[in-house]
């Protein structure tokens, strides 16, 4: 895959990654080992997901230079904090079993929603902290994820080390059209995670909208979906089990939606949104003590 974007640092970043938070299967290795094979160099993971551990040992059994691969990882709420989150990285340097990442991201930007009082404070010690591990070496740059345009101002206000990326929910029925906006006036990439929709019906993929699209274009309703969030700037990472629908997602370089069409997703009623607002809910996940 030879297209790119190129980040505020001016350092490059592939235009699509590989998501790994599979909670469903057990065997992430060989799931990354797949993508790895079909040509994947941009990885997303998370303290929060237990699959840096899978990514360290596929990265490693591919025996591709580390050089050539794009790590992102991220803290969770409970990692927060100057001294947690200087533990937090060693964890996942650790699992990683590499000595820097890519990206290092807070994941989240408030503990314990509307309640939290302090999220501001809390989110500029944490920044400041993982602007140390940048000076240190063992962060090559640094992003958010679900970091609205109130959360991302805070940062804005604060840094010395400006966000490249900010990874937000983001696909046809929820594109979330101001943050985005925001992200790009200030040079902040927006990254869609679950690019194809969620929910437990998955209203995206049968949304009438989009099967018109793919009648039209001669494409699945997935590779619309990516399609479209390339065209609107946003780098999108899809999560696959198979190898056939990996390749598939990076297959949507030969096409391009009209100016029309995006409009027209654009303005999809909200649908597939997983339903998790971060200014007001709070998932209910914590990362894993045994997870060292």
């Amino acid at each position: 895959m030879n297209e790119y974007y190129v980040l505020n640092d001016g350092s490059q970043i592939p235009k699509i990654g590989f998501g790994t938070y599979n909670e469903e299967f057990e065997d992430n290795r060989k799931i990354i080992l797949d993508a790895i094979e079909c040509g994947y160099r941009f990885f997303d993971t998370a303290s929060l997901y237990e699959t840096e551990r899978s990514l360290g040992n596929a990265l490693k059994e591919s025996g591709i230079a580390r050089s050539e691969v794009i790590i992102e990882t991220k803290l969770w709420i409970d990692e927060m904090g100057a001294e947690n989150a200087k533990c937090a990285l060693d964890k996942s340097l650790n699992r990683l079993q590499t000595d820097y990442v890519d990206i290092y991201m807070m994941h989240w930007p408030r503990q314990t929603g509307a309640d939290d009082e302090n999220w501001k404070e809390l989110d500029v010690e944490t920044w400041k902290a993982m602007e140390d591990m940048v000076r240190q070496g063992r962060v090559k740059r640094l992003g958010l994820s679900n970091f609205l345009p109130h959360h991302l101002q805070n940062i804005l206000d604060h840094c010395t080390i400006r966000p490249v990326v900010d990874q937000l929910e983001l696909h046809p029925g929820y594109s979330q059209e101001a943050a985005v906006a925001f992200c790009k006036e200030h040079e902040v990439l927006p990254m869609a995670w679950s690019p194809l929709g969620r929910g437990r019906e998955n209203a995206t993929i049968g949304n009438a909208i989009l099967v018109r699209l793919s009648e039209k274009y001669g494409k699945s309703i997935q590779q619309i979906n990516l399609r479209f969030l390339l065209q609107k700037g946003i780098l999108p990472i899809p999560k696959a089990s198979s190898a056939a629908h990996m390749k598939a997602n990076m297959e949507v370089f030969d096409f391009a939606l009209t100016d029309d069409d995006v409009s027209m997703l654009s303005c999809m009623p909200q649908t597939a949104w997983l339903g998790e607002h971060p200014d007001f809910v709070i998932p209910d996940r914590k990362s894993n003590p045994e997870n060292v």
